[in-house]
């Protein structure tokens, strides 16, 4: 393969290349700590049953908050809690990352194909054969 048609495929196929590995990139240095809910969208302990269940010296929260066994000392004296002052942050982290593999998997194929390809561009190892005229 001439050098002129060489260097335009490998400057090509580089361009491909960068494409994949800049998703890569962005996927994996993203910050893991802001898959948290939001303080105002936080659920309820009733609404988070299904997902967390809170224990206090082995009963549960909610068990506790309905018998008024929970108390929060501030300066006027101390007050029984009650379950709609409880909220629940959940960490949604590892739903999200379990949504992100098949996407980082296939940039992963294309980054390492045109990785391929561009070391038999450049290396001229594809076999050419020149025009007959």
């Amino acid at each position: 393969m001439p050098t002129r048609l060489r260097f335009l495929y490998s400057g090509l196929v580089f361009i491909l290349l960068v494409i994949p590995a800049t998703q890569i990139y962005r996927e994996l240095s993203r910050r893991s700590d802001i898959w948290w809910t939001p303080l105002p969208l936080a659920s309820s302990l009733a609404e988070s049953q299904d997902r967390v269940e809170i224990y206090a010296r082995g009963k549960p929260l909610g068990a506790l908050l309905e018998a008024g066994q929970v108390r929060i000392a501030d300066q006027a004296g101390s007050t029984a809690l009650g379950a709609n002052e409880i909220t629940v942050r959940l960490n949604n982290w590892d739903r999200v990352r379990a949504e992100r593999v098949p996407m980082l998997l296939l940039s992963a194929g294309a980054f390492g194909a045109a990785l391929a390809i561009l070391f038999v561009i450049a290396t001229g190892r594809l076999a050419y054969r020149p025009e007959k005229c």
